[in-house]
């Protein structure tokens, strides 16, 4: 305990005018007073709550006799009391005095806990009521700015608020706003609906307040210096103390409270702080409450709005169903009044009644044209004046006015008299106050006018009322029609009984003409339905009935676990030889008699079909095994072997036969064709003139095809297709002339692949041009990114020639990268050239007069035709890579004497030359001994694709 108070600083003299209030602050005198006059006394202590404190009375305590003790007070206090005199201390007074001394201390530490505890329940007390009233003004309807104020006044209450301001903060928006503000020395006037923005770069003390979250105080000044904030004309005077706090929620600074002192400095506390910063957050939710409740207000004006709107419309809605209900009510029983009359005069009678129930109808009558269109009739009038309507002829009437137009007219007695001094009408009877008129329809024709009037001044007719009667004339119209029509009827019932009679007479004599014709239909029906499911030019059945008979063995199959079929799919060796040699004609025939021999080989249960063209299938049932189908596909073919003559020559004709068993993985007989088609090809490629079994191997490939095509469309679209880039050099020097772009796919399971392993799908499928052309695109896009030397050369099939827009793309491809045609060649082969040949010369002189110059590649395994490389514009021959590579075998003469005559004819012509797949240096001397000055090959380089980037 020494040591805690030993760090309490002795109190001078001279802050004896500095002394603590209340119960401490009077201690000191009133133990000098117990103590004779010159006493010096010091009293110190410690206390949580309390504080650190010390209090002096007669000078400074010191001397041999001082008196000095410390102990433990209440609650925790620490004290200590010091007393010295300059005479020796009178006996007894020493300890009656310092037990007097504590008992008094003790009490006024007591004393002053009591009293600290008493103001801080008042301060809470007035803190509480503060926040009750800032709840009850959110709750009440004063107008904002009068809430602000007494806001302000419950905050003076609390503490020193002369200087006082609300700012609303929307971070999102970068938008602040002042609701209040009052200020002794800033003339500022705010405006509580201005928004005004902020920027980043914004720099005050409010806006540092803001986006901190922190709560700031102290003078303005040195917060200005604390956080870089520079002196502005528009900021306002400085204040000597400046308290801020913000108002937050969910963790967002929705805005602050400001206090401010001009003159004295220290004025707010710790404890002004946190609650200002209390006071805040329920100043926060009272504008949170207020504005909740107007939008709240504004919301439930907006509903009642709506539901007043929608009443109405339901009111008019119910108004305007009972109306359409009466209408629906009148048509009806106008429907029914057509059907039911027994003549005219009730349904026109009937039908006043009607309209009587909608609309006022004491004066009413309808007209009608004769039947010539010269007269107006009145078959129905009731008039309180014009009893009589007679027949008149066509005039200038308010009813032919309708008749004329085809409109209603509603007229009033000035309408009408306007009407009459335009000379466009003349009345007729009696001149009513209102008029209305619509006119009667019959198959888009006027054919009459249903016509009300009044007499009287208190009754008119509106737009409504022309609009219903308007309505009801369409169906009275339909209903006059249809009665109308009832008495006709009548009328020609007697008509038609004596025609019936007659046409039974003719009916009969005709019925035996429609039996023949009936026959004859059927007949013709059975040639059609035969034609459909039977090949014209044979006889034999076509595919449709193949495939039905295939999907009956198959249901059968899957029935019967030791069923065995089998389908034979044939394809008459070199057909096409037959046709472009001695004709279509010459060909029929062998297809007929090929179909003859194949009938009489097969049993008689047996299935012979021709697919189309040159092939033919055999569904064979009730096999023993594949031994069985096999033998049935050797006698076929023994039986399609043997000669035969037609238009005068003799043929030996042969064919391929693909077998394909009945398995269980089949699902469809077209399956079953599929694959009895590929081991046919098998069969084709390994000679001709015999058959194939499909098996798994044919299966497994089948598949890898399958699924080949279908990770080509998945690179399609990936774009994995890349150019490998192997360079052609000049052979003297090595230096590279330019390169040839090779195609590789990148396979995602397979790593790299040549066009060897996929090109054949490719082409089957029709992927290849897709191919082809993001290849072409990413050779130029290289092209124009990347310093590839001289130029690039792709491979161009035969039948891009074919597309007749080839050239204008490849160009076209070229313009959009920015790359000069000249670093383009295309390679092509001697098929391109005879596939096609006008095409084919047509693209090649475009792309060359546009600098694309063309390389004839793999020169000398084909025809190698002179004629050809004077017709077509060729840049390069490339000689092919089986003549050098005769350079290093047995055929070195050969392969020599062919290169010296392709240098000799590409000398003569003036093309270039380029010898293919160098691979040594051997080579390469010889090349140059024989002429050829440029070459590619593995001696060289690979093929290597650019690097990456």
């Amino acid at each position: 305990m020494n040591g805690s108070l030993a760090s309490i600083p002795p109190t001078p003299i001279k802050a004896a005018q500095r002394r603590r209030d209340g119960a401490l602050g009077g201690i000191v005198a009133a133990l000098a007073q117990m103590l004779p006059d010159g006493a010096c006394v010091r009293v110190e202590w410690r206390q949580s709550a309390l504080g650190a404190g010390s209090d002096a009375a007669g000078g400074e305590v010191q001397g041999a006799g001082m008196l000095r003790q410390e102990w433990r007070g209440p609650d925790g206090a620490d004290l200590l009391i010091a007393a010295s005199h300059p005479l020796p201390w009178p006996a007894g007074v020493r300890d009656y005095w310092l037990a007097g001394a504590r008992q008094l201390l003790d009490q006024a530490v007591r004393q002053a806990l009591a009293e600290q505890r008493i103001a801080s329940l008042q301060r809470s007390e007035q803190l509480r009521q503060a926040l009750y009233e800032i709840a009850d003004l959110a709750g009440s309807n004063l107008d904002l700015p009068v809430m602000l104020r007494r806001v302000h006044a419950i905050v003076g209450e609390l503490m020193y608020a002369e200087n006082f301001y609300i700012v609303l903060y929307d971070d999102s928006r970068k938008a602040m706003r002042f609701l209040y503000f009052v200020d002794q020395l800033d003339p500022w006037v705010n405006d509580p609906d201005q928004e005004i923005p902020v920027t980043d770069e914004e720099n005050t003390l409010t806006m540092c307040l803001l986006r901190s979250g922190e709560t700031l105080r102290g003078p303005s000044t040195e917060l200005r210096a604390q956080f870089g904030i520079p002196r502005r004309d528009d900021s306002g005077p400085d204040s000597a103390d400046w308290l801020g706090v913000p108002m937050s929620r969910d963790e967002r600074v929705a805005g602050a409270l400001v206090v401010q002192n001009y003159r004295q400095a220290d004025v707010y506390s710790d404890d002004d702080r946190v609650l200002l910063a209390y006071v805040a957050q329920h100043v926060l939710t009272a504008l949170e409450r207020r504005e909740a409740r107007k939008r709240l207000e504004a919301r439930v004006a907006e509903r009642t709005t709506e539901l007043r709107r929608a009443n109405e419309e339901l009111q008019a809605e119910v108004f305007e169903r009972k109306r359409m209900q009466e209408i629906q009510r009148a048509l009806f029983r106008i429907a029914e009044v057509s059907m039911t009359s027994d003549s005219l005069d009730s349904f026109y009678a009937a039908v006043h009644d009607i309209v009587s129930e909608l609309l006022y109808a004491q004066n009413f009558y309808i007209a009608m044209l004769s039947d010539d269109g010269s007269m107006l009739e009145f078959p129905y009038s009731v008039d309180e004046r014009d009893v009589d309507r007679v027949p008149r002829k066509l005039a200038a009437g308010l009813t032919e006015y309708v008749l004329g137009n085809g409109k209603p007219l509603l007229a009033d007695r000035a309408r009408i008299e306007a009407l009459q001094a335009e000379g466009r009408v003349r009345s007729h009877g009696s001149l009513a106050h209102c008029w209305l008129g619509v006119p009667l329809m019959h198959e888009d024709k006027v054919v009459g006018v249903i016509a009300l009037q009044s007499y009287s001044a208190d009754i008119h007719f509106s737009v409504r009322d022309q609009d219903l009667l308007t309505f009801v004339a369409f169906h009275i119209g339909s209903s006059l029609a249809r009665k109308q029509a009832q008495d006709r009827l009548v009328q020609a019932h007697a008509n038609l009984e004596r025609r019936v009679s007659e046409r039974t007479r003719e009916l009969a004599e005709t019925n035996a003409e429609l039996v023949e014709q009936i026959g004859e239909r059927m007949r013709a029906e059975r040639r059609l339905i035969h034609q459909t499911r039977h090949d014209a030019l044979t006889g034999l059945p076509n595919r449709l009935q193949l495939l039905e008979r295939l999907e009956r063995a198959i249901a059968a199959a899957a029935a019967d676990p030791q069923a065995c079929f089998a389908v034979l799919f044939m394809d008459l060796d070199r057909f096409k030889l037959v046709n472009d040699s001695v004709g279509h004609a010459v060909g029929d025939e062998l297809l007929v008699e090929a179909g003859r021999r194949i009938v009489g080989t097969v049993r008689g249960d047996d299935v012979v079909a021709r697919l189309g063209g040159d092939e033919f299938a055999i569904l064979a049932e009730g096999l023993d095994g594949p031994g069985m189908a096999e033998e049935l596909g050797r006698r076929v073919l023994s039986a399609l072997n043997a000669p035969l003559w037609v238009a005068g020559r003799e043929l030996f004709p042969s064919a391929s036969i693909g077998i394909a068993l009945w398995d269980p993985r089949y699902r469809s007989g077209e399956e079953m064709l599929r694959d009895a088609d590929a081991a046919m090809y098998r069969a084709k490629s390994d000679g001709r003139d015999r058959c194939a079994m499909f098996d798994e191997q044919m299966h497994r490939e089948a598949t890898r095809s399958l699924d080949m095509e279908t990770d080509l469309r998945r690179a399609i679209q990936a774009e994995r297709f890349v150019p490998y880039y192997q360079p052609i050099v000049r052979m003297d020097s090595g230096e590279p002339v330019g390169q040839e772009a090779l195609l590789r796919w990148r396979h995602e399971q397979q790593g790299v692949l040549v066009p060897g392993e996929f090109l054949d799908v490719g082409a089957d499928s029709g992927l290849i041009e897709q191919i082809d052309w993001l290849l072409y695109a990413r050779v130029v896009e290289d092209l124009a990114r990347h310093p590839l030397p001289g130029y690039a050369a792709i491979n161009v099939s035969p039948r891009h020639f074919r597309a007749p827009d080839f050239a204008h793309r490849l160009l076209s491809l070229l313009a959009s990268a920015g790359v000069a045609p000249t670093r383009l060649r295309i390679e092509i082969t001697e098929v391109a050239l005879l596939d096609d040949a006008p095409r084919t010369l047509e693209s090649l002189a475009l792309l060359r007069s546009h600098g694309v110059l063309a390389q004839l590649d793999d020169f000398g395994t084909g025809f190698s035709a002179l004629s050809y490389l004077h017709r077509f514009p060729i840049a390069s021959l490339k000689i092919d890579r089986s003549f050098v590579a005769g350079l290093e075998s047995d055929g070195y003469a050969e392969s020599v004497a062919v290169i010296r005559a392709i240098v000799a004819l590409a000398t003569s012509l003036g093309i270039e030359l380029i010898a293919e797949g160098v691979e040594t240096r051997h080579q390469r001397d010889r090349l140059l001994e024989l002429g050829c000055l440029h070459a590619q090959g593995f001696l060289f380089s690979p093929p290597v694709p650019l690097p990456a980037g």
